[in-house]
């Protein structure tokens, strides 16, 4: 087994503040076509606060005006208003929380399909080095994190500012010296919250940096667990995940230590409030009563509310505490997703494409020079033509540069020296979607979708229509195969295939090819993975779909090489030899030594 890459911390899991301008400004591109709902929400919210602002006066009205003066003749009317106020409150709440959450999933939902978008413009190199569970816990993960923003993040913190100091108010225009002996917590409470906040907030950036390599151990070991399973790794695959496991199971509790010891000395201070006003205002109610009601006293009415309101004033400031914390999540994800957004990796494109009508499909490789890493040329000066309608096979020992010569032909790589013409034209000339649905690919790993056998054949392209490629399938005899299924073209493929055989598979994708009519196919060792039931029909399939077609293919058998019109012999990314089967076993040279140690006497 592979040994396990530890990615670490990236550059978006760095911490940083928890409003961060151009963040902000970044998101508002997603949010202002649904600010709508932001806006209804934020009234729905203040309405909300005057209803909680209501409630408790309105229990010191009925404790002062009525229950202690022994009026009863307007209690039941302010308990029906209790009651009303509190029903409002309820409304108020629901409403809020849809009109931010319809708001908020409906800027998500452009976001997603904003960085979908951008992850299928990105070159194949950008994909070659980056894990894919990386990239997923981008769209997933880091997209839940900015969910919880719009549920409890910008539009509730405003929501509380504003309570708090409508709070404040009342509570200074009830009794001035209470008010102030009631807020002799807060400092030390602010004090507590920035302090464990700030601990929170690197445990959270552990957090998510172990969440990401996790996602991309699982990904890559589920998608190779057949492998892991025929070496039997499996004891050695569960210690390497319980060890990335138990980092993330660390970061996350010390992130809830943190939590927990502040939610318990907020409760410790919100209590020792209550015990601090019933000691101050207790007194001054006495007072108050031995007085018999001097002017300006306290009364039990003043003091129930005193201590109601302070309730519901530290619940605004615990709450903001934990919002900053979501809004510092959220601004680490949007960090994280920006910074993809951000990769400006995109093969170049002309302002304005060649875009004929139809494609003749000579190809001429000029030069070409090329390499994954440009320190380790893998093709070196190749130069060669395919005239249209030809058929040249590509040949030669493995790492040879038969491969890249197709990815380059199809532009999924640009060439660092030389050139790639079709029909005359750099293909760069092309833009890129235009110049892959002139060019069919076959290739050797055949990628099967969710879905069924005949979605899968048309790929969602609505130039090929059911009859279109239920025909070409047939063409190739697939629905031979097809037959012996309930479901028929219908008939569901399961993940990558897994009901179908690697010949069935490399069968549907030459019927994709054939269906959408390309002029130009190359294909990739497509007949390297034969099984005895379907290596005539996939032989024909060959013969089929390159009638009329320019085609390169990539091919180890014998037969398949026979059948070609040209050969061409690849040796450490050179072209070493080009010619007919007849003239380059005459020659006695590479290609005859290739075919030698594949068939010895038998050719």
């Amino acid at each position: 087994m592979p040994p396990i890459r530890h990615h670490g911390m990236e550059p978006g899991d760095r911490p940083g503040s928890a409003f961060d301008p151009e963040l902000l400004k970044r998101l508002w591109v997603y949010i202002r076509p649904h600010q709508r709902y932001l806006w209804a929400g934020l009234g729905f919210l203040l309405m909300l606060s005057a209803s909680r602002l209501v409630l408790p006066w309105l229990v010191k009205i009925a404790i002062d005006d009525h229950l202690a003066a022994d009026d009863l003749a307007g209690y039941f009317p302010l308990l029906g208003g209790f009651l009303g106020v509190a029903l409002l409150d309820a409304v108020m709440r629901r409403s809020q929380q849809i009109a931010v959450e319809t708001g908020g999933q409906n800027a998500l939902l452009d976001l997603r399909l904003s960085l979908f978008r951008h992850l299928q413009r990105l070159p194949t190199s950008f994909f070659d080095r980056t894990p894919t569970g990386r990239l997923v816990g981008r769209v997933t993960t880091d997209v839940e994190a900015l969910q919880e923003m719009f549920s409890s993040g910008v539009v509730t913190i405003i929501g509380d500012f504003i309570f708090l100091g409508a709070t404040l108010v009342i509570l200074l225009s009830l009794h001035l010296k209470l008010a102030l002996v009631s807020l002799l917590v807060v400092p030390l409470l602010l004090f507590v919250t920035l302090f464990v906040r700030l601990r929170v907030r690197s445990a959270y950036v552990v957090m998510r940096a172990r969440l990401s390599e996790m996602n991309g151990f699982l990904h890559e070991r589920i998608s190779g667990m057949p492998v892991v399973q025929m070496f039997n790794r499996e004891a050695a695959t569960v210690k390497a995940y319980g060890g990335i496991n138990a980092g993330v199971r660390d970061a996350q509790l010390k992130s809830v230590r943190w939590e927990t010891v502040l939610s318990s000395l907020m409760e410790l201070l919100s209590s020792f409030t209550v015990a601090l006003i019933l000691w101050y205002g207790g007194g001054l109610v006495a007072e108050n009563w031995r007085t018999e009601g001097i002017e300006g006293g306290l009364t039990l009415g003043v003091l129930f509310a005193f201590i109601d309101y302070m309730q519901k004033f530290f619940q605004p400031l615990n709450d903001l505490s934990l919002k900053y914390t979501v809004m510092q999540n959220a601004m680490t994800a949007s960090r994280r997703i920006f910074d993809l957004i951000d990769v400006d990796e995109r093969l170049p494109e002309v302002e304005n494409p060649v875009r004929p009508a139809q494609v003749v499909g000579e190809i001429r490789f000029e030069g070409v020079e090329f390499g994954y890493d440009p320190e380790q040329p893998v093709l070196r000066g190749v130069d060669f033509t395919v005239a249209p309608g030809e058929k040249v096979a590509l040949v030669g020992a493995t790492g040879a540069g038969k491969t890249t010569v197709l990815k380059l032909l199809t532009r999924l790589y640009d060439p660092l020296a030389g050139r790639i013409l079709l029909d005359g034209v750099d293909i760069r000339e092309y833009e890129p979607r235009d110049l892959r649905r002139r060019i069919g690919l076959v290739p050797q790993d055949v990628f099967l979708f969710e879905g069924d056998i005949l979605e899968n054949i048309r790929l969602g392209n609505p130039e090929v229509t059911e009859e279109a490629a239920i025909a070409a399938a047939t063409r190739l005899h697939l629905d031979e195969l097809v037959a012996r299924f309930p479901g028929g073209w219908h008939e569901p493929v399961r993940e990558r295939g897994r009901n179908l055989s690697a010949g069935e598979k490399q069968l549907l994708s030459f019927a994709r090819v054939l269906a959408a009519s390309p002029r130009v196919l190359v294909l990739d060792e497509a007949t390297s993975n034969v099984d005895s039931r379907t290596e005539q029909l996939l032989q024909e399939a060959v013969h089929e779909v390159m009638q009329g077609r320019t085609s390169l293919a990539i091919a180890h058998r014998l037969s398949t090489v026979r059948d070609a019109d040209r050969i061409l012999v690849f040796h450490k990314g050179e072209l070493a030899e080009q010619g007919s089967h007849e003239q380059l076993m005459e020659q006695r040279g590479l290609y005859w030594c290739l075919v030698q140690l594949q068939y010895g006497d038998e050719v």
